[in-house]
């Protein structure tokens, strides 16, 4: 697909899912112009509806599977399913996103002289034997599990995104997010968050896995866009830096947490782990403190209540 845009543009690949949408609210207000492409696997355009009448910002369905060449001076590049369910629905295609995805939007920065981030995951340190995870740690991943469709895809991307930068020179960001929730997320992605709010929201049972004392460390979307933002402006550091937030709390605690907080009386049911479920996901935010000057201002609970409210006028409740 070939298009010509006559005016600085920001390109958001999977713009139209839920951190590209906030990505691309954030940028807009910020007053860029902004390319949203998105083939619509998992992203909505109900996400990006209220900006489609916008004058900066344009929308183009189009799989990053393909090249793109259009005029563009910065790239996020977030396009890829990211919840297990969706992710392992597909497991080629989703490798393929990740990898043919990076190739050719790093092919677009290297045309362009584009600035690029990436948007990897803390995924690439798979279930951790380092706790918390720096950006030092090489990770235990399973190459040929069920979950290896995305941690391998992430962790090639940043291998290509590396070698892009020191055989041709691109200018490249990488980030490592860690769970992330808040409005807009799929409530069927079968991420915990959603899960639990919505179990709880309909009465249905809430499904614990394991014995509930799995650990993850959950950032509020909007503190999360900041950092992405704050990373992409800045000269010190091309990364990779861990974007997070460093409060751990069990899922057992998280369940419990939902439950209060949408006054829902469901059940806590468990089932058996999943196969290379972490254990333990907790980032170390140091190189974003000190680089960036960034970390989560928003607490769980307030996080939570504006994602049960989403929730809430999504489901009719």
């Amino acid at each position: 697909m070939i298009m010509s845009l006559s005016y600085p543009t920001t390109l958001i690949t999977g713009g139209a899912g839920f951190l590209g949408s906030h990505l691309c609210d954030r940028l807009i207000a910020d007053g860029q112009e902004v390319l949203c492409v998105d083939n619509f696997y998992t992203g909505s355009k109900d996400n990006i509806r209220h900006l489609l009448d916008h004058k900066h910002f344009e929308l183009v369905r189009h799989d990053v599977w393909l090249p793109l060449y259009v005029e563009v001076d910065r790239i996020f590049n977030l396009a890829c399913p990211a919840s297990p369910v969706h992710y392992q629905n597909n497991p080629v295609a989703t490798t393929k996103t990740s990898v043919l995805g990076a190739i050719n939007m790093l092919g677009l920065a290297k045309r362009r002289s584009a600035r690029i981030l990436q948007a990897s995951t803390s995924e690439v340190y798979g279930d951790p034997l380092e706790h918390p995870q720096t950006e030092s740690y090489w990770g235990h991943v399973n190459p040929i599990g069920s979950r290896a469709c995305y941690d391998e895809g992430k962790r090639c991307a940043e291998t290509l995104f590396f070698d892009y930068h020191r055989q041709s020179g691109v200018d490249i960001r990488v980030v490592r997010i860690f769970n992330t929730y808040g409005p807009r997320m799929h409530p069927n992605d079968g991420r915990v968050v959603s899960n639990f709010i919505v179990q709880a929201l309909q009465g249905l049972p809430i499904t614990i896995y394991g014995d509930g004392q799995q650990t993850r460390s959950f950032c509020y979307v909007e503190d999360l866009i900041e950092g992405m933002v704050r990373m992409m402006d800045q000269d010190a550091t091309i990364g990779p830096l861990n974007l997070g937030n460093p409060v751990e709390v069990t899922i057992l605690e998280l369940a419990e947490t939902i439950l209060r907080l949408t006054g829902s009386r469901s059940a806590l049911v468990r089932k058996p782990l999943p196969a290379d479920d972490p254990v333990q996901r907790q980032p170390d935010i140091t190189q974003a403190r000190s680089v960036l000057g960034w970390e989560p201002k928003v607490a769980l609970e307030d996080g939570l209540r504006e994602t049960i409210a989403y929730f809430r006028g999504l489901l009719i409740v």
